[in-house]
């Protein structure tokens, strides 16, 4: 029986709960496991009890503002962090257990990681940022201890 690896699973897992993203510019899903169980989901969108991005809930995304301009107007939380927030929400504790995201996090997200206690952070797509920001966000990952990895996803069977 030929079935995927841990790794290919999750990440999978992290596509289909991207699904569920209100955003309208992108979908970013993200899991936490632990011990090889999934203790936390979460998707970027607008806050709960906030009208959805897709129905005129942010302003940055209602706008024609270029990809990368204006996240001061925006109101979406990250995949990333939604899951670690809903799972300090429901007291489920998170310290020495894996992220998996469909999107490399931002460098808040990364920041908000290492505070969570968690000790690895595995990617699909890549987002890179420019020399100098990409030399901090390295820094601070390596300083703190954690690992970060990319795999490609798998295409769904």
């Amino acid at each position: 029986m030929d079935r995927p690896g841990w790794d290919e699973y999750f990440m999978t897992i992290a596509h289909d709960v991207a699904c569920r993203a209100n955003c309208s510019r992108r979908k970013v899903g993200a899991i936490i496991v632990k011990g090889r169980s999934i203790v936390s989901t979460g998707y970027n969108g607008t806050p709960m009890g906030v009208r959805n991005c897709f129905d005129g809930g942010c302003l940055r995304c209602a706008s024609t503002v270029a990809s990368g301009q204006a996240y001061d107007t925006c109101i979406c939380v990250h995949a990333e962090a939604n899951a670690m927030l809903l799972a300090a929400r429901h007291g489920t504790a998170i310290d020495g257990s894996i992220l998996y995201s469909t999107l490399r996090p931002c460098f808040g997200c990364l920041k908000e990681s290492i505070q969570a206690g968690i000790k690895e952070i595995v990617y699909d797509v890549d987002m890179p940022y420019q020399d100098e920001l990409e030399e901090a966000y390295q820094g601070l990952r390596q300083e703190a201890g954690i690992g970060m990895r990319r795999i490609e996803r798998v295409t769904k069977p």
